[in-house]
């Protein structure tokens, strides 16, 4: 299981790993794939140095990547106060309301973090940068798309390549227009925000429109080495995983809400998701549950604009993880969920993925 990519990024398997934790994405890394540590979540960027000294410390040496969310165009900002007028109070009422028919209780006073919407906002990603590119990472992952062309030339100056998400081909060749070296393709299958065009089509859409400019990496609805293999042979020289690590130990170690949400991705299928826009204003898909099932109700209202909806319910999210109810727990995962049936170490997920990509190989070799 090597393509290129390999040796190109200093890497055993051409598997990318992004997650919000960083202890799962060491050990993607000390694993063979290349762990991408989500930077979202670090409204403070000496919090988000202090993270990635531990991963220089705890990656055996192997290279890893961040992934910042960062839109081409800088939108406008003003403070979380600022922007928090701008949301109706009809739609903070219904997310009291809804919490409360949830049986979600309250924080403790003081408990609610500040946040939520900072990690969305345009300048918070650029400071992300500043802090990543002072470590030794080996990749810039943009959620959103292009990152403006200042920053993909400020990676390159540090021999850092860029990578970007594309739901479209006309996504894709953006990016490589752009200066972009890697293009993840990712199918309507895919956790968080994703597209509406299946992988299997547009895979080798996006192969075909930009792989001889720019490598391909797949990403969605992948969860095993036969996946692995399906997506090499449309065309891709890797695949980029997400939502297949919120089944591990080592987020169980990191996370604090990890207990309850785990709990509800294993006991899932995978038709038990949902694509919407509550989650950040743009079409995310999530875990189905009775969070998620108010906000598709008659009298809910219609989710608020990127980044108002994401500050609309940031300390509802807060309130969620704290009450440790699988039935209620709000979570970014793909259509893979249904192979997601129980909580192993990163190494045995790399593992198994090798051996069933290499079995499948063999299998494929023997047809004729």
């Amino acid at each position: 299981m090597r393509t290129t990519l390999c040796d190109r990024l200093g890497i055993e398997y051409p598997v990318f790993g992004f997650t919000p934790s960083e202890h799962v994405a060491a050990a993607i890394s000390r694993a063979g794939g290349l762990g991408v540590l989500g930077c979202v979540r670090f409204n403070d960027p000496e919090e988000l140095d202090r993270v990635l000294d531990w991963m220089d410390d705890n990656t055996g040496g192997r290279p890893y990547g961040v992934d910042v969310v960062m839109p081409a165009a800088v939108p406008a900002e003003g403070s979380a106060g600022d922007l928090g007028e701008l949301i109706p109070a009809e739609h903070r009422a219904f997310v009291e309301r809804t919490l409360a028919e949830l049986g979600v209780p309250e924080l403790p006073d003081g408990a609610a973090e500040r946040g939520g919407v900072l990690g969305w906002l345009h300048s918070v990603a650029r400071s992300h940068v500043d802090v990543a590119l002072n470590h030794r990472i080996a990749l810039i992952a943009n959620a959103l798309g292009s990152p403006p062309v200042d920053v993909i030339e400020r990676a390159h100056a540090h021999d850092v390549p860029v990578a970007a998400l594309a739901g479209r081909v006309d996504h894709a060749m953006r990016h490589v227009d752009n200066g972009v070296d890697l293009v993840v393709s990712q199918g309507y299958e895919a956790g968080g925000h994703t597209g509406e065009i299946a992988s299997m089509v547009l895979l080798p859409e996006i192969v075909d429109a930009v792989g001889e400019r720019a490598p391909v990496l797949a990403a969605g609805g992948i969860g095993s080495g036969r996946q692995a293999a399906a997506a090499l042979a449309l065309g891709a020289s890797g695949v980029w995983m997400g939502s297949f690590w919120l089944a591990t130990e080592e987020y169980r170690r990191g996370m604090a809400e990890a207990s309850a949400m785990q709990d509800a991705l294993v006991a899932a299928r995978s038709a038990d998701t949902v694509r919407t826009r509550i989650y950040t204003g743009k079409p995310a898909r999530l875990l189905r549950t009775r969070w998620t099932e108010a906000w598709s109700a008659p009298d809910a209202p219609a989710p608020l604009p990127m980044p108002l909806q994401n500050l609309l319910v940031a300390e509802a999210h807060q309130r969620i993880s704290a009450a440790g109810d699988p039935s209620v727990v709000s979570m970014p995962v793909g259509q893979i969920v249904g192979r997601m049936d129980r909580v192993r170490p990163v190494a045995d997920i790399m593992g198994e993925l090798v051996a069933d990509f290499a079995s499948t190989v063999d299998r494929l070799g023997t047809l004729r």
